[in-house]
């Protein structure tokens, strides 16, 4: 069982908690530079990943979200046998066309995904904002709920939050990008709040920290200050040390603790710290 506890939501039916283990560091997906993301794919081995999720549910994280993609399972069992947590996994397939959507769907259940949602590259592709529709949406939910998942898009446009509050469609929950800096949200910050916060369902906010570009004490409040109680949010780790850190100030926010956060401490800084 986990050794400390977040505060927790739901979604689907299912209870998970309010930070998420996001993975896009475990398969090369930096965000910054095409050095960063060459140095994570030589990194993270799978005992790599399985240790920094492994991290993760000890400090209460019971869920996760990536592509549909090989290591997932077996890290996702890995992670139960050594804790007794069976995380929940969020799955994001995609696919040229949708006949590879189908298949990527079909193999997210295979592999024992618990939410399948489309990723921004076949969702947002297929958004047509002028039509209030998103082409394919009820056979592609149609499809997740006959495999046994719960449904939602993963998208980097918050028109798709509104047009499918809209148009009704059978969605659990949403991915969505949201940061102070505005780092991959494709209008303000302050319009990105607000749909979200006014979403029917919950939202999963990605990018929290901007791919390494917000400090997290900074990053962190800004992101849970403007999103709803329902709501969780996503952060990847390169280590067990900054996923415990990441959870102790998302703990210390969600639950009023005044625990302190280890400040980094340099020769610059000497005199700050009276020495």
């Amino acid at each position: 069982m986990p050794a400390r506890s977040l505060p927790m939501t739901e979604i689907g039916g299912k209870a998970v908690s309010r930070l998420m283990c996001g993975t896009n560091m475990f398969f090369g997906h930096s965000h910054f530079s095409a050095a960063r993301s060459k140095w994570l794919v030589r990194h993270f081995t799978m005992d790599r990943i399985v240790e920094v999720m492994h991290a993760a549910v000890e400090e209460g994280i019971n869920c996760t979200v990536s592509g549909t993609i090989p290591q997932m399972p077996e890290a996702i069992e890995r992670v139960r046998k050594l804790t007794g947590v069976k995380m929940v996994w969020f799955a994001t397939p995609g696919g040229n066309d949708f006949e590879e959507l189908k298949a990527g769907i079909r193999q997210s259940q295979e592999w024992g995904a618990d939410f399948c949602m489309p990723h921004t590259s076949w969702t947002d592709s297929h958004l047509l904002v002028a039509e209030r529709q998103i082409v394919h949406a009820e056979e592609t939910f149609a499809l997740i709920r006959e495999l046994g998942m719960g449904t939602g898009w993963s998208t980097h446009r918050p028109e798709t939050i509104v047009v499918t509050d809209q148009a009704g469609y059978d969605c659990d929950c949403y991915i969505q990008p949201f940061n102070s800096i505005g780092f991959l949200c494709s209008v303000e910050t302050d319009w990105v709040a607000s749909i979200i916060r006014n979403a029917q369902k919950p939202v999963i906010s990605i990018k929290p920290l901007a791919s390494g570009r917000i400090m997290p004490p900074t990053g962190f409040p800004f992101v849970y200050e403007n999103i709803k109680p329902v709501d969780t949010v996503a952060i990847g780790c390169l280590s067990p040390e900054e996923v415990e850190e990441d959870a102790k100030i998302v703990r210390n926010l969600l639950m009023g603790m005044e625990e302190e956060i280890e400040l980094q401490k340099t020769r610059s800084k000497a005199a700050l710290a009276g020495s």
